[in-house]
């Protein structure tokens, strides 16, 4: 497993920034000291990998900053990226020892860790944690059916409104900012990962962001800082029900 160097300081799960969102977002005061005790830091630079599909897997854990992917290789040496992993979600599976999917630090990542045996025995002692990792196991249900639909039935232009706007709501929730009217955020992708994850090419991807910039839909400043000014107007353009039928 390759990892950086780079220190990280610790951050109290009272202080953290994705605690609302995270795995300990119903903890109680000894169940928080409880996570502290077992909790570390990982950081892993843009194309590292975190772990690959099959290896034991010694710990499960939240990403804190940046964004992974999860692939998966099949038997012709392709390689399926199957979805991302955004602040707040969940890496590993308790109950199993090893990764089903090769996730891979697409930006520089930070991910807070827990040792794999004990944070199963906190889970049998601590309701609080396994009621929160069935919800957001729901939620990651509900998102790979959105990334069913998304890649095989909308347009080109909808599935980039699709990602700008599963990104925008993401980052509104983190910074408990509103999720409707003007939202600015920082696109952790490159075009190029973006089309990686869309199955689109790059030119397709660049001008479909061009055409929704100049149909006022997004505002970019370079070519990641994003300034949406109406979010339901991105909504419409996803192709989905009205109240857009994301997961947050």
């Amino acid at each position: 497993m390759a990892v950086t160097d780079t220190p990280v300081a610790h951050v109290e799960c009272f202080d953290c920034p994705i605690r609302h969102r995270a795995v300990c977002a119903r903890c109680e005061t000894d169940e928080l000291e409880a996570l502290e005790a077992i909790k570390y830091y990982r950081t892993f630079d843009a194309g590292q990998t975190v772990i690959w599909s099959g290896d034991r897997m010694d710990f499960v854990g939240s990403v804190m900053e940046g964004i992974a992917t999860l692939s998966q290789t099949m038997e012709d040496g392709r390689t399926q990226m199957v979805g991302l992993l955004l602040p707040s979600d969940f890496v590993g599976r308790p109950g199993r020892e090893s990764a089903a999917y090769d996730v891979t630090a697409t930006t520089q990542l930070t991910m807070c860790c827990f040792r794999r045996k004990p944070f199963e025995e906190l889970m049998i002692r601590t309701p609080h944690i396994g009621q929160r990792l069935l919800e957001m196991t729901l939620d990651e249900l509900d998102a790979a059916r959105e990334w069913m639909l998304l890649l095989g039935r909308k347009t080109a232009r909808e599935k980039i409104a699709s990602l700008l706007a599963i990104i925008a709501r993401r980052d509104a929730t983190l910074k408990l900012g509103p999720t409707r009217g003007r939202i600015v955020f920082d696109l952790p992708l490159t075009r190029e990962a973006m089309a990686d994850y869309l199955g689109l090419t790059l030119e397709t991807v660049s001008r479909q962001i061009s055409a929704l910039k100049r149909d006022g839909v997004i505002v970019l400043e370079g070519k990641r800082h994003v300034t949406v000014p109406d979010f339901d107007r991105l909504l419409g353009e996803t192709g989905d029900d009205s109240d857009g039928g994301m997961p947050a």
